[in-house]
């Protein structure tokens, strides 16, 4: 039994089977932080999830799990936490696999408070690292209700630098990169993972392709998968308001500034982290046939990509 979260060993479920060289990516959670449907929002786009949990998406997330080493990493904190480790859980079960590491990419509500749930209020864990660069690492040492973790050592930080690996076996590396983005508290980061086979990159939230020192296009190349900020389709998708001032590069832009990668590096990018305004939420809508019919891909959760 994993004894780092032992609140989940009365889970009975049996999980799917993990060839024992596997080391792969999972999909736990493909919408904006605040989820969909969104608090408050009953408009029919809501409401169709509302009215269908079957519906409905949690927050953006991601999982690695390194059969071979028998471990499993986290990537973003969120708010639907719990039901992402159940989910993870019914892949990794928590008696074969070790829950190793969480990586957060900042401060912002979808991507860290997740952390409540191994507090001493619901899990009581003992020593997850938890990967922060150093704005991250100092907001939780420092603030209420997160410092509380810390100091009852349900969560061990470990501090990151930009652009410096973290290598968690001979199989996994992890190396995050500065992104700009809303910094009110902490810095924003983004992920590069190296498997043994394949590799790929993590970017949920970031602002426009443009205000960042490195190209997408030459990102995109250099992995095999590129799982990015996917937040709005496009311009005015929420209404009366100016979207100038939110910084997120649409959808629609993305796949303009990308279309002149090949058909193969086009396939390798997969849109995440929607807004519940998104009309990617919506399975058979014209945008996801539209992203398709541009060789894109966007992302479901569930999906495994072998690395």
């Amino acid at each position: 039994m994993n004894s780092r979260l032992t609140a989940l060993a009365a889970l009975l479920i049996c999980a799917p089977a993990i060839g024992d060289d596997a080391v792969f990516i999972q999909v736990l959670g493909i919408a904006q932080d605040a989820g969909y449907p969104q608090t408050s929002c009953y408009q029919p786009h809501c409401m169709r999830a509302w009215e269908n949990p079957e519906l409905r998406r949690k927050a953006s997330s991601i999982a690695v799990v390194d059969a071979v080493n028998k471990t499993k990493y986290l990537f973003d904190a969120t708010p639907d936490m719990r039901e992402q480790l159940y989910d993870l859980y019914r892949t990794a079960p928590d008696g074969e696999y070790l829950l190793d590491g969480v990586f957060l990419t900042h401060g912002h509500m979808g991507h860290y408070t997740g952390l409540m749930h191994i507090g001493r209020e619901a899990v009581g864990a003992s020593d997850i690292p938890v990967y922060a660069m150093p704005r991250m690492h100092s907001f939780l040492s420092s603030n209420g209700p997160w410092d509380q973790l810390v100091h009852l050592k349900n969560i061990e930080l470990h501090a990151m630098e930009d652009g410096r690996a973290v290598e968690l076996s001979s199989k996994v590396t992890v190396t995050p990169f500065l992104v700009p983005h809303r910094d009110e508290y902490t810095e924003t980061v983004g992920y590069r993972i190296d498997g043994p086979n394949r590799s790929a990159v993590f970017i949920p939230d970031i602002d426009k392709w443009e205000m960042w020192e490195s190209d997408i296009r030459d990102v995109v190349r250099a992995v095999d998968y590129a799982l990015i900020d996917a937040t709005f389709f496009k311009d005015g998708e929420l209404g009366g308001r100016d979207m100038s001032k939110i910084k997120h590069p649409f959808v629609t832009e993305s796949m303009d500034l990308l279309e002149g990668l090949s058909k193969e590096e086009r396939a390798r990018v997969i849109f995440i982290h929607m807004n519940h305004t998104n009309p990617l939420l919506i399975d058979g809508s014209p945008e996801q046939a539209a992203v398709e019919r541009r060789g894109f891909r966007y992302a479901r959760e569930g999906l495994r990509l072998d690395l």
